[in-house]
């Protein structure tokens, strides 16, 4: 309990234990335009869009990482709804394993589901900017 400390500003950083660190690299820097912020080793990659961070730090071994453990999806934020779809058709011609297909939800969101190399999902979704109508105080 206690007075929660005032500064939080939002979750910008997500680190990932990653198998084939290449391929990871190149899903997350060749196809999805993030760029290298810090490769402080050969087992350690820091990728950046502007104002976040995605660490993918290499498992030499092959990995099952308890149920509990596991992470469910990371997403990126896209500014529209055609965006949804246009990056889905991009990475379904590129190979890509699409894991759901576009789809507009009950709030206005859009969204689809694909997985990385290592087998993560990994989410685009378009949220739309709440009206004051919807918000609550």
């Amino acid at each position: 309990s206690g007075i929660r400390p005032t500064g939080f500003a939002g979750l910008r950083h997500l680190a990932l234990k990653v198998h084939d660190l290449a391929a990871c690299e190149q899903f997350y820097v060749g196809l999805v335009g993030m760029q290298v912020d810090w490769r402080p080793d050969a087992s350690n990659l820091y990728l950046t869009s502007g104002n976040d961070s995605l660490a993918l730090h290499h498992n030499p071994a092959a990995f099952d990482p308890p149920l509990h453990q596991r992470l469910d999806h990371l997403g990126f934020v896209l500014d529209n709804p055609a965006q949804v779809d246009a990056w889905h058709d991009y990475l379904h011609g590129a190979g890509v394993s699409i894991k759901a297909t576009p789809h507009t939800h009950r709030d206005g969101s859009r969204s689809f589901y694909c997985l990385d190399p290592d087998g993560n999902t990994v989410q685009f979704i378009y949220l739309p900017i709440p009206t004051h109508a919807d918000a609550s105080a």
